[in-house]
């Protein structure tokens, strides 16, 4: 059995591995492809096998839509000068960008690809590592990513890099507290931190927001839906703004006229940087998908009746996971390129005085809907006015917060 059990492990980093690696430079791709299409141009279809260099009169031009593209990205960076400025601090300068791709593809090892494989009385769950403290274990390893960045920007000992260091963890830690907070409604519906069990509740009682079969068909899930669905904006922005993704994207600011964190880098070091950005979108993909529509469920009710434990359902569930995957990350590469950047004083008042008051109060509607069935309608709709009137003052006096003159302006 432990034999088994080490086997199965070994195969699922690789795939893990393998698929994840696969998606970021897909995404590569799918960026260019996608904004080309969105600015009306063709966009790389012109990306040929290079067998001139080999002796051949000209280079191999495939039909497969610019496909190569990815392969020429990596080949340019892995080839290109690895130029290491000398008054840099060396030890931490090439640490950085380590420290930005590493955590993204760790947290991913926690997430749920497929439904859990039986062999014999070997149940092997479809995860590299299938904790208890599922979403704890994302936000304590994600967070760590900000080292990266403000390493990049410290170690590089120039003025703009140093800027878009701090101002990347500024946002960060901002928006971890938004993000952190809008799962705690989620966390209480379903009574779990395993993400293994909390794909499978959604699976046989419908999705987190489309609860159309089983028990989601209940009055109180119904109920539930008005703080999951704030719960499900909120931790999609500030997704965007924890992969630093436009419209979120300060610490590459255009107004400076350079790279941010990133401008003193080049070649692979330059590189991680972006597959660290590629990866951590991903893994948000994965999260979204996993806590709001089923993860690898296919839903509706389908799912019941497929055979349980067969390895051909398994990998059906993995492509139904890695689809609901890949909408999502187009839904992100659109964003990029349709919505225009905030302002940083914006970007900090929809961290601090929207987005932590909004999912602070959601998590007492959350839990008042919960608690109906102890305390009744009538104290319900008691504590539920008096926390509108509270939500209420908050707002006016962040507002007014936020209008009043400056010291020293007119």
């Amino acid at each position: 059995m432990e034999t088994t059990l080490l086997i199965a492990a070994a195969i699922k980093i690789g795939v893990f591995l393998g698929v994840t690696l696969t998606l970021v430079s897909v995404c590569v791709i799918f960026e260019r492809r996608f904004s080309a299409i969105i600015q009306d141009r063709v966009g790389p279809n012109r990306t040929m096998i290079p067998l001139s260099i080999l002796g051949f009169k000209k280079d191999l031009a495939l039909p497969i839509g610019g496909l190569t593209q990815p392969m020429a990205d990596g080949l340019k960076f892995i080839l290109k000068e690895d130029f290491t400025p000398s008054y840099v601090r060396k030890a931490f300068f090439w640490l950085a960008p380590c420290m930005t791709m590493v955590p993204a593809l760790i947290t991913m090892a926690v997430v749920p690809f497929g439904s859990p494989i039986e062999f014999g009385d070997l149940v092997i769950p479809m995860a590299v590592a299938d904790l208890n403290v599922g979403p704890l274990f994302i936000f304590a390893i994600a967070s760590l990513s900000v080292y990266g960045i403000t390493l990049a920007g410290w170690s590089s000992n120039s003025k703009y890099p140093f800027f878009g260091g701090v101002r990347s963890c500024a946002q960060m830690i901002s928006y971890e507290i938004a993000l952190g907070l809008s799962v705690i409604p989620v966390l209480m519906m379903f009574g779990t931190l395993n993400l293994g069990h909390i794909v499978e509740y959604q699976a046989n009682n419908g999705w987190l927001l489309l609860p159309f079969w089983g028990e989601g068909l209940t009055a109180e899930r119904w109920w539930m839906l008005i703080p999951l669905v704030v719960s499900f904006f909120i931790f999609t922005t500030s997704i965007f703004a924890e992969t630093n993704r436009t419209p979120f994207d300060l610490p590459e600011c255009e107004t400076e006229l350079v790279g941010g964190y990133h401008t003193e880098y080049s070649s692979m070091k330059f590189a991680l940087f972006f597959l660290g950005e590629y990866a951590a979108m991903i893994i948000g993909s994965a999260l979204i998908v996993t806590l709001f529509f089923g993860g690898w469920s296919i839903g509706f009710g389908i799912d019941g009746l497929l055979p349980t434990g067969a390895w051909w359902v398994s990998l059906l569930h993995v492509g139904c996971f890695l689809t609901k995957v890949t909408v999502f990350i187009l839904f992100f590469i659109l964003v990029r390129w349709t919505v225009p950047r905030f302002r940083y004083d914006q970007l900090m008042n929809l961290g601090w005085i929207v987005f932590f008051e909004a999912a602070l109060i959601n998590v007492f509607i959350a839990a008042l809907i919960l608690a109906v069935p102890h305390i009744g309608y009538l104290a319900f709709g008691v504590c539920l006015a008096i926390l509108l009137v509270i939500t209420g003052v908050l707002f006016a006096i962040a507002k007014s917060a936020i209008h009043a003159p400056k010291e020293g302006t007119v």
